[in-house]
């Protein structure tokens, strides 16, 4: 789609090719509306002849578009019975920054993600913007020339949640847009943060499940001594929490006595001490510092030079919003440490060469395989028992001494470490093939 100059502000006469024409069986007629984002502007249709596939717009309509002014691939689909060609898609990532005046802003720890993205949509059509909440229907980023510019662009088809904090997310003036985007009938996917003990309730009655899901409850002193007594080793975690902070781990020694470490930062005074079973409640308590935590069974997961293993697999819903494992690595964590996350010094590798010291090739595909099958039986059963649209989710998973897989943790909004290889990756394009989907469904 192109631009051409008018002084006429009322000009609305779109020009394309003949073979454009009759590939969007349009009906016979001069009079046509257009609609991009949520305006719709009605038009007048002159056939020349030019590129195959070229759409070429007055500016005065690239203005009421709310559209910066430049040269756009865009997907199109017409509508009989509104008469309507749709473009698009327009999609709007949402997500928590700030921008200092007369400067570029800086998306934090998903900035060359949203580039990404933004090349994904420019090679394959559409138009790609982030925005933040408060300004939504006035102002967005869009990518031109390497830069981020800010303008007041169009209201997009479908917003992408990567909104970096859970207390934004429950203020009333965050609940106050998403009944805008629902009164617009924008949907949105991916659109809160999943806590822990949530997931763990969406999934336990999923029979294929049962046999990989730890024991788990909410945190209690009574759950504390029943777990402390029945497993060896035990978690606690936040049900908020992320990349592997204020974790404690419980470990029996002999005679009733029980260690404890920590991914608080920073640890506590008496970190070498052992405590009795008396003893391990107050001193849960004073680490978890009013945190809501459940309570779980530890597993013996095969590590990997004597360091923690797990496995992160990326699960997207496709064409056909059926899940899809787009990536897996597996993650080993630093030394010292008993969690696997990047942000605690772990580093990833390939999932068969973190096997190799420990089983044959067989035993690895074997192994891999069960993983890739538990990622996506839990992300079937976590759509189907959440409410809203979920598009994508990294799912962590250990795999004890026998090969059997574990469920660790789901993430609704996982890392976009960003490597910078000049390759796109599967799972950003994953996410813009959800998002045209969810657009088109939605016009």
């Amino acid at each position: 789609m192109t631009v051409r100059k008018s002084s006429d502000k009322q000009d609305c006469l779109i020009q394309m090719s003949h073979h454009l024409y009759n590939q969007l069986q349009i009906n016979q007629c001069n009079n046509i509306y257009m609609k991009l984002g949520r305006t719709t502007i009605k038009a007048n249709i002159q056939i020349i002849e030019m590129v195959s596939n070229e759409i070429i717009l007055p500016e005065n309509m690239f203005h009421h578009f709310r559209l910066p002014i430049n040269r756009y691939k865009l997907k199109a689909k017409y509508c009989t019975a509104e008469n309507t060609i749709l473009l698009g898609p327009v999609i709007g990532l949402l997500t928590d920054f700030h921008v200092k005046e007369n400067e570029e802003p800086f998306f934090r720890s998903i900035h060359k993600f949203c580039e990404e993205l933004h090349s994904i949509v420019k090679d394959h059509g559409g138009f790609f913007y982030v925005f933040s909440y408060e300004s939504f229907d006035s102002k967005g980023y869009y990518f031109s020339e390497g830069k981020w510019h800010p303008a007041s662009l169009p209201l997009p088809d479908v917003v992408y949640n990567r909104v970096h904090s859970r207390k934004l997310e429950q203020k009333e003036s965050f609940k106050k847009f998403r009944n805008k985007l629902e009164n617009l009938s924008i949907p949105i996917f991916n659109d809160r943060f999943l806590s822990k003990w949530e997931v763990f309730e969406q999934i336990k009655n999923e029979n294929q499940l049962l046999d990989s899901i730890p024991d788990t409850k909410l945190f209690s002193k009574e759950n504390l001594l029943e777990f402390a007594q029945k497993y060896e080793t035990v978690f606690i975690k936040p049900i908020h929490g992320s990349q592997g902070k204020n974790i404690i781990k419980l470990t029996k020694e002999r005679d009733d006595l029980f260690s404890i470490q920590t991914s608080i930062s920073p640890p506590p005074a008496n970190s070498e001490q052992k405590f009795t079973l008396d003893q391990l409640y107050q001193q849960i308590k004073s680490l978890q510092q009013n945190r809501i935590c459940i309570v779980q069974q530890g597993i013996h997961f095969l590590p990997y030079q004597s360091r923690p293993l797990d496995f992160r697999v990326l699960v997207h819903k496709d064409l056909k919003h059926m899940w899809k494992i787009t990536s897996i690595v597996a993650r080993v964590g630093a030394e010292d440490e008993f969690v696997s996350n990047m942000a605690r010094g772990g580093i990833t590798m390939r999932p068969h060469a973190v096997f190799r010291e420990s089983m044959t090739r067989k035993k690895s595909m074997e192994a891999i395989t069960k993983i890739k099958r538990l990622a996506i039986e839990t992300a079937e059963g976590i759509s189907k028992n959440t409410s809203g649209i979920t598009g994508e989710l990294g799912i962590d998973i250990g795999v004890d001494k026998e090969g059997n897989p574990w469920l660790i943790e789901v993430n609704s909004k996982p890392s976009k470490l960003f490597h910078d290889d000049g390759k796109i990756r599967p799972s950003a394009k994953a996410i813009i093939q959800f998002s045209t989907i969810l657009a088109f469904e939605s016009i």
